[in-house]
């Protein structure tokens, strides 16, 4: 059976490039996709007229948007769905394991992320609420309106929200998928080793009834990033401390970083320190570690070795396992260049020192 070849999308369009690259196993090399790379120009050529998927967008109403969202949502979990432009189509089950191969995640923690995915796409109207502060979503439509009995406006402040994504996690997707009920095209570079899950989701959008024009996918090289994120008025980008110093200070750019989340338990707290163990595990391993908000250190007023030792006892056990092995808590890295260090082996656990030590 012929590869896989995922196209770029220029506002739902397929596009071949002569320049592909291709997305293998991780373990074995077998090619599992090729994808055609599109460079700077292209990107550009393409958000000068962005407003025309602005304009595809507005023609519905964030009501029917959220209806389209949430079958989007169904499409997403349970459909076939297509797989490139040379008549491929992909289940739930290939798509499960073929993000597996490529990312190193385990299929139960893929199945999880899809049904994070899953509940924000078939949620959207909870979560615009929230957004918005409950604001009435006709004002989106009309422009203007009221709330609480004061006279309000909405206007968007970008036409299109850019995204460098990621390859660790798939449902750091779910960030961007407010985006089309508000009447916002994205525009998306996928990460190298996983491209299938914003690549499926558009494909579930459109197969819900989003206009195609509103989505924008390109596999591309730096420069070519650093294009979506200059000509867009919004974006999210992840990535390292590097990306988050070159982006510091920049209104315009929300950036997902290394996170350094930590565990803090005060004085008041720390005698019930035991009551806080599971949270601790699941804060460090959960996700197998990959997610920028895993905690990468412990601090504690006192305690610290014996909280060092539960955690230990906890996290010491936990072995690899096979990919398809429901049970598995751990995720491979695909791209030895960019490995992030496993949950188990970078954690930190510092205690305060007595007031005149050092």
């Amino acid at each position: 059976m012929s590869i896989p070849h995922l196209p770029a999308l220029r506002k739902g369009r397929p596009y071949e490039s002569l320049d592909k690259a291709q997305v293998k196993d991780h373990k074995t090399g077998e090619v599992c996709a090729e994808i055609s790379q599109v460079n700077a120009g292209i990107v550009r050529k393409d958000l000068a007229r962005i407003g025309e998927a602005r304009a595809a967008l507005k023609k519905f109403t964030v009501e029917q948007l959220i209806e389209i969202t949430a079958k989007a949502g169904e499409f997403f979990l349970n459909g076939t769905l297509p797989l490139g432009d040379k008549g491929h189509t992909q289940t739930p089950q290939e798509y499960i394991a073929t993000l597996s191969r490529t990312s190193g995640l385990p299929h139960i923690m893929v199945k999880r992320n899809m049904t994070k995915l899953h509940y924000a796409l078939t949620n959207m109207k909870v979560i615009l609420n929230g957004l918005t502060r409950g604001l009435d979503l006709s004002v989106i439509d009309r422009g203007f309106g009221t709330q609480s009995g004061c006279p309000v406006s909405y206007f968007p402040t970008t036409k299109s929200l850019g995204l460098v994504m990621p390859s660790n996690s798939p449902a750091v997707n779910s960030l961007w998928l407010p985006a089309i009920a508000l009447k916002i095209p994205v525009v998306i570079k996928p990460g190298r080793e996983e491209p299938w899950t914003p690549y499926r989701l558009i494909q579930a959008f459109i197969a819900a009834g989003a206009p195609p024009e509103a989505f924008g996918f390109y596999p591309t090289d730096h420069e070519g990033s650093g294009e979506v994120v200059k000509l867009s008025g919004r974006n999210l980008v992840f990535g390292d401390v590097n990306m988050a110093k070159m982006y510091e200070g920049n209104p315009a750019v929300q950036v997902h970083g290394p996170g350094w989340s930590k565990i803090i338990i005060g004085e008041d707290k720390i005698e019930n320190w035991k009551d806080y163990l599971d949270v601790m595990v699941a804060s460090i391993s959960d996700n197998g570690g990959r997610s920028c908000i895993n905690a990468s250190a412990v601090i504690v007023p006192k305690y610290g070795k014996e909280i060092a030792t539960a955690l230990a006892e906890r996290l010491g056990p936990v072995k690899p396992t096979s990919s398809d092995d429901e049970n598995a808590r751990l995720s491979g890295f695909a791209n030895g260049r960019r490995h992030l260090p496993a949950p188990f082996d970078h954690l930190v656990l510092g205690q305060q020192a007595p007031a005149g030590q050092p």
